[in-house]
């Protein structure tokens, strides 16, 4: 049965229509889950609203089966409200401008890194409940945490002079799953009293059974990005504070037992000297963000978002090797899948895709230098961010940070299919492992007023 479905959100924008194929039944209980969440949105008040987007959907063929239709906001998590109108939104204080999203592999939990509440919100992934509260405090009364109280690794020395280096509050960036999804690591963008990121780090490995803190590892200055290989050897802990990259052996089961195995400089080593007016986000180097291993475990590889592309590092020999070019540059993301390379371009606002196994039948030059042409390209908007991939490769889901958007792009044809509004300055997202919701994080800004401060949960709907 085929029917045609149409809707307009506001005048603002003309009317999109979607035609859909389905059974009459369910589409009447889609139409009326929609129709709920959209008053929902449209009753809401101005300072704890995120509309649903006025050009809900830009297709106009016929939508295959198990094809992506569009997203339905389902829950709006704020700390900026604190009696919100609409239904779905809730105040919540832990969310204190929160970067990343990660769930766990079972997909019935997810798990919020807020980067200035120094806690990792946990939260049911099915009622969207508040679980728990992991709290980055780290006293004499959890000193156990940290292997003979390590403070330091590699030859990394600390700027300030301090009777206790492992008492401090972390500020949780980025998190990776391993071990079948019984650890969670988290990296810490500083320390707390460390004002400019240029002493030595964090990471907390979190049991996900208990979600309590097992262990605590010190790294370089200004960790990011973190990623565990597939064969569950390795994690790799990406520093963007001086352009270099640690490898973690962890094939124990115990976290005890995780320990160094490299650290490996990417083009060059940033000097930790800066000044009192030094900006870290910007003054970083290469500024290493997005982190990939690649499906066979040997490569790792490192988005230079400050630099000319992105690095390629051999796991096995531990060296960086070259850089593969070609892209855009200002590379923030990075996500393999099926041996499909997607990156996210983020003053560009562009996605990309690439065939790993084409890319790596190019040989790299005397210079070290892998150039690639064979991109497909999509743009987004000013500020693309976070990416993820359905698991069959059909779909990319984009924070669209500056339009402070959610754009989805059919990744065959690398067009833009739907876009969606959400709380200002997204940062984070992440699919839940079936891919039926996405949780996305929207980061707060000190000089913007209402900014952020927002996870929102949307319904993955497909024919």
């Amino acid at each position: 049965m085929k029917l045609k479905y149409s809707f307009q959100i506001k005048s603002k924008y003309t009317t999109r229509y979607m035609l859909l194929t389905l059974t009459s039944t369910f589409f009447i209980f889609l139409t009326s889950c929609f129709s709920k969440d959209v008053n929902l949105v449209n009753n809401e008040s101005k300072t704890d609203s995120i509309s649903i987007s006025e050009n809900q959907n830009k297709q106009s063929n016929l939508i295959e089966k198990d094809s992506f239709v569009f997203l339905i906001n389902k829950r709006i998590i704020q700390s900026k409200v604190m009696n919100p109108k609409a239904e779905n939104s809730v105040y919540e204080p832990a969310i204190n401008s929160p970067k990343s999203a990660t769930y766990t592999k079972d997909g019935n939990k997810f798990y919020i890194n807020s980067l200035e509440g120094y806690t990792t919100v946990v939260f049911d992934a099915k009622t969207l409940n508040k679980i728990k509260e992991i709290k980055h405090k780290f006293t004499v009364d959890n000193n156990y945490l940290f292997k003979n109280n390590e403070s330091s690794v590699f030859d990394y020395k600390y700027k300030q002079e301090r009777k206790e280096f492992n008492h401090f509050l972390g500020k949780p960036v980025e998190s990776c799953l391993s071990h079948d999804g019984k650890y969670l690591w988290v990296t810490y963008y500083r320390r707390n009293w460390d004002e400019k990121a240029e002493s030595p780090s964090a990471v907390a490995i979190i049991d996900t059974e208990k979600d309590e803190i097992v262990r605590v590892i010190p790294t370089g200055p200004l960790p990011k990005m973190i990623v565990a290989s597939p064969d569950n050897k390795f994690v790799a802990v990406t520093h963007w504070g001086d352009n270099t990259v640690a490898l973690i052996d962890i094939s124990s089961s115990n976290p005890m037992d995780f320990n160094y195995k490299a650290h490996i400089v990417v083009d060059y080593r940033l000097a930790m000297n800066f000044d009192e007016n030094t900006n870290r986000d910007s003054e970083c180097g290469n500024c290493l963000r997005g982190t990939i291993f690649t499906p066979d475990s040997k490569k790792l590889l490192v988005a230079k978002m400050g630099g000319n592309g992105i690095a390629i590092i051999d796991v096995d020999k531990q060296v960086m090797v070259g850089t593969i070019t070609g892209s855009y540059l200002n590379l923030r993301h990075l996500v393999i899948n099926k041996d499909e390379l997607f990156l996210s371009s983020n003053k560009f606002g562009m996605v990309q895709r690439a065939n790993l196994i084409e890319l790596f039948n190019i040989e790299i030059d005397d210079k070290k230098i892998l150039n690639f042409k064979d991109w497909h390209s999509v743009k987004l908007g000013t500020g693309v961010r976070t990416i993820d991939v359905t698991k069959n490769n059909k779909y990319i889901f984009a924070c669209v940070n500056n339009d402070s958007k959610i754009a989805v792009i059919d990744a065959n044809k690398m067009e833009k299919i739907f876009e969606i509004d959400v709380a200002s300055f997204p940062v984070g997202m992440a699919l839940s492992p079936d891919e039926k919701q996405l949780v996305v994080t929207s980061q707060g800004k000190s000089g913007t007023p209402g900014s952020g401060n927002t996870v929102t949960v949307y319904d993955v709907i497909y024919n």
